[in-house]
């Protein structure tokens, strides 16, 4: 038996704020935002929309698409930076809004790099067979933490939720391996003081070395190689490190998932966003093998090759 995606479901506000909206806000421009990041837009959630609100709509479709009933839920996490408030958590918000009675809540704190640690964790309760359904949200409301005035930061981030629910899948399929780390000493070039404070140059480093090896490795540990990858969901945090991460697996272009130009980065939500829409386009296809690869402040990574299918 492995662990494997059984639903999926997003979520994204419906308000756009385009570079060429930013290019009002802050000294910069849509040339520069595109050719240094690849974002052209990103959604923004209303005043009155919460992280747990948007969690919510990704999750109920996910369930649906799964065919299991919130009941049959076993666990609820969610992966977030920007919790509704320090506790409830937004897992236990979702676990009650969705009708989850049985089911055990908690979130996870590693900023980008959260997605990827809740579904590791999750394969974990399902292969050692203590769980069977697990649903896992990535969701953030980075506009609300984010310095508008800041023409570093305001232009890279946005809202947005993704939600999966993991389940057993055939032996063959699923999440055959998997890479987690952390360098906490590198904490001081990504954090939060109010608001999200970064030195890009090196979160640029780090993330260029982390999110390559740790393709790489994924690989290597499920007995594979660069040529048997179908398709590379990175992080869509930049576009240039995210070209690095291609470029170290050998893949054309047309295999690696590009969503940063219209939902710049949303941290957690980056990942299952990103699966959502290349699984609707038909660009992932039963069998083949996916990696995902994320990287955030912590300064935290994560990595899984799987192959696509129940």
């Amino acid at each position: 038996m492995g662990a494997g995606v059984i639903g999926i479901g997003k979520y994204v506000p419906e308000k756009v704020l385009t570079n060429r909206d930013l290019e009002q806000m802050v000294d910069t421009s849509d040339e520069w935002i595109r050719t240094r990041t690849g974002i052209e837009e990103r959604r923004i959630a209303s005043d009155d929309m919460n992280t747990s609100d948007m969690a919510y709509e990704a999750a109920k479709e996910a369930l649906d698409d799964a065919g299991v009933t919130p009941e049959e839920i076993d666990l609820v996490m969610v992966a977030t930076v920007t919790p509704d408030q320090p506790f409830p958590t937004v897992s236990c918000i979702l676990q009650d809004r969705l009708g989850c009675k049985n089911a055990a809540a908690m979130d996870l704190s590693a900023a980008c790099a959260g997605f990827m640690y809740g579904m590791i964790t999750a394969k974990q309760f399902i292969e050692t067979g203590a769980y069977k359904n697990i649903l896992v949200v990535g969701a953030e409301k980075l506009s609300k933490i984010t310095d508008w005035n800041d023409r570093n930061t305001a232009v890279l981030f946005g809202d947005g939720a993704g939600a999966v629910v993991l389940g057993p899948v055939s032996a063959d399929k699923g999440i055959l391996s998997f890479e987690l780390g952390s360098d906490g000493s590198g904490g001081k070039y990504l954090y939060q003081d109010q608001y999200i404070m970064m030195n890009g140059r090196e979160v640029f480093k780090f993330a260029v070395r982390k999110m390559g090896d740790a393709s790489v490795n994924v690989i290597e540990k499920a007995g594979l190689t660069k040529d048997d990858v179908d398709f590379l969901i990175p992080h869509q945090a930049n576009i240039r490190i995210m070209e690095s991460s291609r470029e170290r697996l050998e893949l054309p272009e047309e295999k690696m998932s590009k969503t940063i130009h219209k939902y710049g980065n949303t941290s957690s939500a980056s990942i299952p966003l990103s699966l959502y829409d290349e699984l609707r386009s038909g660009k992932i296809k039963d069998g083949d093998i996916v990696v995902m690869v994320g990287f955030g402040g912590g300064l935290t990574w994560g990595a899984i090759a799987m192959k696509w299918g129940k």
